[in-house]
C-alpha cells in the first residue's frame, strides 16, 4: 500500500559528516544521498577546503546535494536546529542509549518529520568514526547488521544504507521487523508539545555543568569528563520537549538562588 501524498514528510533527514578527511569521500556520500532523494548534507570542519572539486567529481552528477551542502565549525552548530539525532557506529559504546537498526531509525524519523520536527544522522571520520563526546549528544545509536568479524563500512556505504531505508519508507507504511534491539518505542517517538532542539538541550547542559562546577560536584578533575558524559546521557534519554527544558533550567536557577548567600 503506497503512502498517500499528504502523508509523506515534507522534509528529509539531514546527513551530518563529522570532520570528513577527503573530498572524494564527501562526493561519494553525496552520490549515495542523491540515489535515495536525500539532499540535506552538513559538513562539520572538513579537512579540505570547501567547495571542493574532488567532491563534485566523485559525486557523479549529484550537484543538487553538493551545491546545497553547508559547512559548520562545530557539531553543536551543525545540529542546533534538530529535534532528533542518531549516531551511526559499528561498535557498541556501552552508553545507555537505544540501539536501532537503520530501518527502525528511519521509521522513527519519518514519524517525527510528519510531526514537523527535524531529524539527522551523524557519521564519523573515515579512520576512527565518532568519539564518545559526539555520541553523547545523540538520542540513539544506529547499527547495521553487518558481519561482526568485519564490521567497518566506508562513509558512502554507511550513508547509502540509511538512504535505502529512507527510500523504502516512502513506498510502504509497514515494512520491516522488530528485533531485541529494535522497536519504535525504544526510539522515543514524539511527546505532546514541540521536541527540544539540540541547541536548547546544549544550553541546558552548559547551564547545569556551570552550576555543578561552581558547587564542586564535578570533582575530582580527572573524573569530570566521564561524569559529564553520564549526566548528558540521562537528559538525552528523556527526549524532552522545549517546555520541559525551560522547566529544568528554571529548577536549576531556583535551586542556585536559594543556596547563594543573600546580600546584606
Amino acid at each position: 500500500m503506497r503512502l498517500m501524498e499528504e502523508d509523506k514528510p515534507t522534509a528529509t533527514p539531514a546527513i551530518i559528516l563529522m570532520e570528513p578527511q577527503l573530498g572524494e569521500n564527501i562526493g561519494a556520500a553525496a552520490r549515495a544521498m542523491a540515489n535515495f532523494a536525500l539532499d540535506d548534507l552538513r559538513l562539520v570542519a572538513p579537512r579540505e577546503p570547501w567547495p571542493n572539486d574532488k567532491a563534485r567529481a566523485a559525486s557523479a552528477g549529484a550537484d543538487i546535494v553538493i551545491d546545497k551542502a553547508q559547512v559548520f565549525a562545530s557539531l553543536g552548530e551543525a545540529v542546533a536546529d534538530l529535534n532528533f539525532l542518531c549516531a551511526t557506529t559499528a561498535r557498541p559504546r556501552y552508553m545507555v542509549k537505544p540501539v536501532l537498526t537503520p530501518e527502525t531509525a528511519i521509521a522513527a524519523s519519518v514519524e517525527r518529520l510528519k510531526d514537523g520536527q527535524k531529524c539527522g544522522f551523524l557519521f564519523g571520520r573515515e579512520r576512527w568514526g565518532l568519539e564518545n563526546d559526539a555520541i553523547s549528544l545523540c538520542d540513539a545509536v544506529v547499527m547495521a547488521p553487518v558481519n561482526p568479524t568485519f564490521a567497518s563500512l566506508n562513509l558512502a556505504q554507511a550513508v547509502l544504507i540509511l538512504g535505502y531505508e529512507w527510500r523504502k519508507a516512502q513506498e510502504s507504511e509497514s515494512l520491516g521487523r522488530h528485533t531485541q534491539f529494535d522497536g519504535l518505542e525504544r526510539a522515543g517517538l514524539p511527546h505532546a508539545g514541540r521536541a527540544a532542539t539540540k541547541q536548547e538541550l546544549y544550553a541546558l547542559y552548559e547551564h547545569l555543568e556551570r552550576e555543578l562546577d561552581a558547587s564542586g560536584f564535578l570533582q575530582p578533575p580527572e573524573k569530570r569528563p566521564s561524569m559529564v558524559l553520564n549526566i548528558r546521557n540521562v537528559f538525552a534519554r528523556m527526549q524532552a520537549t522545549e517546555q520541559e527544558i525551560r522547566t529544568l533550567r528554571g529548577i536549576i536557577a531556583s535551586l542556585c538562588r536559594a543556596h547563594r548567600p543573600k546580600p546584606k
